[in-house]
């Protein structure tokens, strides 16, 4: 149950909906060593588009769940072909403005630790430190049989060879690489194995249906315990696996800040909130820190 003072803190939130960056910037310099947790909208900037819209709603295609991967051989057939197609994307895409702003705000130590939802290591290419890929990192594939990883670069040019009615697309649909390919193309496609054992390759990264692991889940509560307050950029923490850790932070008594367009599931708790887009506000906060 929330604390007398975070239900005040509250409410101010849901009143004003969109707070300024000097509010924001009068928080920040109050706290060092901010715990911050993004989302896809902070890599919307690089060409990497969004899975939902202002208002929360899924826009995208139906995600692949983890046992159907693993059991179908027909929905590996459909997640390769649409991977191969829009794997470039990925691994062209440039940081922006946004992850610039955030290595700043690490260099200057108001951010202690940085946890991503993204796939695309965008932080890291940015010089960002101290990141945890919550769901893991799509530039590997993992072998779900001998535990192998393969870079996803060395993939692609397997699927190339073996799958020359396929194409490369800059239609993407979703933050994972995922793109639009026509499904008369899908049957045919051959998918990839282990060089080592022949097992079935898997991306490096948590697909719906499966499970953070526990330690991660375990260390990112223990920086928050010992964190000023928890920082939401480009999020709707829609998924419970970003939006426990707001409810942990609420139930310790830790401050929540964010910046985002639309709404997010953490709105009631959140002690301010400003509504507008990462890159620019970021770079405002920068400016007044």
């Amino acid at each position: 149950m929330d604390s007398p003072v975070l239900r005040k803190l509250n409410v101010n939130a849901q009143i004003n909906e969109s707070n300024t960056i000097s509010e924001l910037a009068d928080f920040m310099i109050q706290r060092h060593n901010s715990v911050v947790i993004t989302g896809a909208g902070i890599s919307s900037g690089s060409g990497i588009p969004t899975y939902r819209d202002d208002s929360g709603t899924w826009t995208s295609n139906r995600p692949i769940q983890h046992a159907e991967f693993m059991r179908t051989h027909s929905v590996r057939q459909r997640y390769w072909a649409r991977s191969f197609s829009g794997w470039p994307t990925i691994e062209k895409a440039e940081p922006n403005l946004a992850h610039v702003e955030l290595a700043s705000l690490e260099a200057l130590n108001f951010v202690g630790q940085l946890v991503t939802q993204n796939v695309d290591r965008l932080h890291q290419r940015a010089n960002h430190k101290r990141v945890i890929d919550l769901h893991g990192r799509l530039d590997q594939v993992l072998c779900m049989d001998c535990g192998a990883l393969i870079a996803r670069s060395d993939i692609q040019d397997w699927l190339k060879q073996h799958n020359p009615h396929l194409h490369e697309s800059s239609n993407l649909t979703r933050p994972d690489g995922d793109a639009d390919v026509d499904d008369g193309l899908v049957k045919a496609v051959q998918v990839p194995s282990c060089r080592r054992c022949s097992g079935v390759l898997k991306p490096n990264v948590v697909f719906y249906g499966s499970s953070v692991e526990k330690d991660i889940v375990e260390s990112i509560y223990q920086k928050i315990l010992r964190s000023d307050s928890l920082f939401v950029v480009g999020s709707s923490l829609m998924v419970y696996s970003s939006y426990r850790f707001c409810k942990f932070a609420a139930e310790n008594n830790i401050p929540i800040v964010c910046i985002n367009q639309g709404l997010t599931r953490a709105d009631d708790l959140l002690t301010l909130k400003v509504s507008k887009p990462c890159a620019e506000s970021l770079q405002a906060l920068s400016a007044m820190l």
